[in-house]
């Protein structure tokens, strides 16, 4: 694997985004250019809404149950991380803290990783700050 950086962290899913994706759409681009050339404008106009529904499905699908299980590791992998190297729990300022900011902390290595999490706390930090802010990149390469 090539090493992890601000600048290649988000992957792809080669049967997914490269396969599955544009042989959908290919379909869907089909069924609208048949729905209005031909006179069987009914049927064509049912398997375009069909291939939209699928569309929309299987996108929705693919997050939703892998990232909500990846951000309530996530959680748990940094305060773990914060009591490891605080003696204290994370859960008694976490709420101020956005899951946007949680997330991006998790690239930070131990010794960048107070730091930043304190300056994120005072100065309000987007994750994409924090992102940038890390000087040694601490990667994830099992996020989805």
């Amino acid at each position: 694997m090539k090493i992890q950086t601000y600048y290649n962290h988000i992957r792809f899913y080669t049967p997914h985004h490269f396969v599955y994706y544009p042989v959908l759409t290919l379909f869907l681009a089909s069924s609208v250019y048949f729905a209005f050339t031909t006179k069987d404008y009914l049927i064509w106009t049912f398997i375009t809404v069909v291939f939209v529904f699928l569309f929309c499905l299987a996108f929705m699908l693919r997050q939703h149950y892998a990232l909500i299980l990846q951000n309530r590791i996530v959680r748990l992998e940094m305060r773990y991380r914060y009591f490891t190297l605080t003696g204290k729990r994370l859960e008694e300022f976490e709420h101020k803290l956005t899951d946007d900011q949680i997330f991006a902390l998790r690239f930070a290595p131990d010794d960048e990783f107070l730091p930043l999490l304190e300056d994120a706390l005072k100065n309000n930090l987007t994750g994409d700050a924090i992102k940038k802010a890390i000087v040694h990149w601490r990667a994830d390469y099992n996020r989805v």
